[in-house]
């Protein structure tokens, strides 16, 4: 494994070496990471098979939306553990899921567990270069991936809808798919998004949104409209997933 662009992603991704420090993959770190790399298989794995998803409300969007072809699949950063499960299992309808994550070293054991989970890893800083992750993104989809994008993420604020999501669905002409989920007992770290972290064995429920296109004529106002639209849109989307889990 090395730090250059992930063989499976989009052969004209920008980010081939920068990362956010002076740091570099060295052969004693890569050593590291690949020891660290099961421990963290068999963690996500845990959660992911222990929890239990009674219930997709909207599964037909997803199906729909991806018959004809790539998608933008976007969820608050909280909700990242189950929504990437689902995308992940998502593949038999055709979907290749591509990640964003950072070029840095600290990236290096995430996009490793990406890849070993079939997914395409596209390594940016939307923080630090949000003009070159678009590109990537819109790359991405022209090379049939379906990048997952987190609107407020990496480092908030928390439910703020950025506009990264609607350029590329605007530049690609492919729909933003809303996904949030809902568990019966959870944890919520005290980081900046709140981060959702289901107990072991709590019940799931995944609600998927119709799919939405952006008109490809958007001024300032509208794009404005658009994220304010789309972060109630998610917003909705959790209270599906959430209603759906009460009544059992």
């Amino acid at each position: 494994m090395s730090d250059s662009p992930d063989p499976q992603g989009p052969k004209n991704t920008l980010y081939e070496r920068q990362t956010r420090s002076g740091r570099r993959l060295t052969p004693l770190r890569r050593r590291l990471y690949q020891m660290a790399l099961p421990v963290g298989m068999l963690l996500i794995r845990f959660w992911w098979r222990t929890c239990r998803v009674v219930r997709v409300v909207g599964q037909e969007h997803a199906v729909a939306a991806l018959a004809d072809g790539p998608i933008v699949p976007v969820f608050w950063h909280q909700h990242q553990l189950f929504c990437t499960r689902f995308l992940i299992q998502q593949r038999a309808h055709g979907i290749v899921p591509g990640f964003l994550i950072s070029p840095s070293v600290d990236g290096e054991l995430p996009a490793m567990i990406a890849r070993r989970e079939g997914a395409v890893v596209l390594r940016g800083s939307s923080s630090s270069s949000g003009a070159r992750v678009l590109r990537d993104n819109y790359m991405a989809l022209r090379e049939g991936v379906s990048p997952a994008i987190t609107p407020d993420g990496p480092y908030g604020p928390r439910f703020e809808f950025k506009p990264g999501a609607i350029l590329a669905a605007q530049l690609s002409g492919r729909p933003m798919l809303p996904l949030a989920f809902h568990a019966s007992r959870v944890w919520r770290f005290r980081t900046w998004d709140r981060f959702v972290l289901p107990w072991p064995f709590a019940r799931v429920v995944i609600a998927v949104g119709a799919p939405r296109y952006v008109p490809k004529s958007l001024d300032a106002a509208a794009l404005q409209r658009w994220q304010a639209e789309m972060a109630a849109e998610l917003h909705a989307t959790y209270q599906v997933a959430r209603a759906a889990l009460a009544a059992g």
